[in-house]
């Protein structure tokens, strides 16, 4: 048998091995496509339709006219898990004088972290009406009260956790603005502490709130000695042109996103800050609150979600 004969007889099975070997690494691309593809709970948007439970009480006990600050609203994924679900408690902004749970971002968050398989609840919380950005004192009352507010309704989830599906161990708060400060203060700060840094004679609750994580965007701590006081992990999102809440304490007169994330670092807290080159407060070019935001800033908000849930998957839930 001549060489170019029995090069012949081997065609076919060369043939053979290279279509099971092109077989197979069809086979294995094909695996990690589904595998890059599969989206994950609680990172991803898992969920098409969320259900909305409006006007829920927090603090059933009220006078009447207290009630509409302790409503919330709550957001669950539709075909999800029915236990043991991480919860968010979203706090809007506004300065303590406005704002409610109906606020577009809130319920726009609360949304997006519902379709990635978390309950949210947007609440009220109580509201200042002579509270103003120049009066300083005041505004250290107002987070006062509405952080007893903040948390009295993670004392509301965690007696009900079996009603609302919720894993009482991982409970997050989340905020924007002053709703962020409100849930930096009520993480890490004692009620006595808070008091007496507003001028007021209340005892609160003896210790500190427990919680599994805080989202803050662009929202500030009063004192940032009080990150000694606990070891919550915190993610913070910020514009780097914001003047309502500077990122940094040379700038105003509480202590930003940036120093909470430095002073973090530090402390060896879990932490991550996300900055928006060139944007405002509320992530606009040019902030002004009396027009809603467009859907670029929208866009925005939906990023900074994205930023919070990977955060939060990496450093809570896993």
């Amino acid at each position: 048998m001549t060489i170019k004969t029995s090069l012949l007889v081997f065609v076919p099975y060369i043939r053979m091995m290279n279509n099971q070997i092109f077989v197979f690494l069809s086979m294995l691309c094909l695996c990690f496509a589904a595998n890059a593809q599969t989206p994950k709970l609680y990172k991803d948007l898992v969920f098409q339709e969320v259900t909305i439970d409006k006007d829920q009480s927090y603090a059933p006990k009220d006078q009447e006219d207290d009630t509409k600050f302790h409503l919330f609203d709550l957001y669950q994924p539709k075909g999800g898990p029915s236990t043991a679900r991480p919860l968010i408690i979203w706090m809007h902004g506004g300065g303590f004088k406005f704002g409610s749970k109906d606020v577009t971002e809130i319920k726009l968050w609360c949304k997006n972290f519902a379709q990635r398989g978390y309950v949210c609840a947007g609440i009220n919380y109580h509201l200042d009406k002579k509270t103003t950005s120049f009066n300083f004192d005041r505004l250290q009352k107002s987070c006062y009260y509405a952080v007893q507010d903040a948390k009295m309704a993670v004392e509301y989830f965690k007696q009900h956790y079996k009603q609302y599906g919720i894993d009482p161990g991982k409970i997050i708060l989340a905020g924007n603005s002053a709703g962020g400060m409100i849930a930096l203060q009520a993480a890490y700060v004692s009620d006595s502490e808070l008091a007496k840094m507003a001028g007021l004679n209340e005892q609160g609750r003896p210790g500190l709130l427990k919680v599994a994580a805080v989202v803050n965007f662009w929202g500030g701590i009063f004192d940032l000695k009080w990150l000694k006081n606990a070891h919550v992990p915190i993610v913070n999102v910020l514009g780097n042109k914001d003047r309502v809440m500077p990122p940094t304490h040379k700038d105003g007169p509480l202590f930003g996103g940036i120093d909470i994330h430095n002073e973090g670092d530090k402390l060896h807290i879990p932490n991550e800050l996300k900055i928006f080159d060139g944007y405002a407060h509320q992530l606009e070019r040019h902030f002004n609150p009396v027009f809603p935001a467009g859907k670029a800033t929208q866009e925005r908000w939906q990023e900074a979600a994205g930023f919070a849930a990977d955060f939060l998957y990496s450093t809570v839930l896993k």
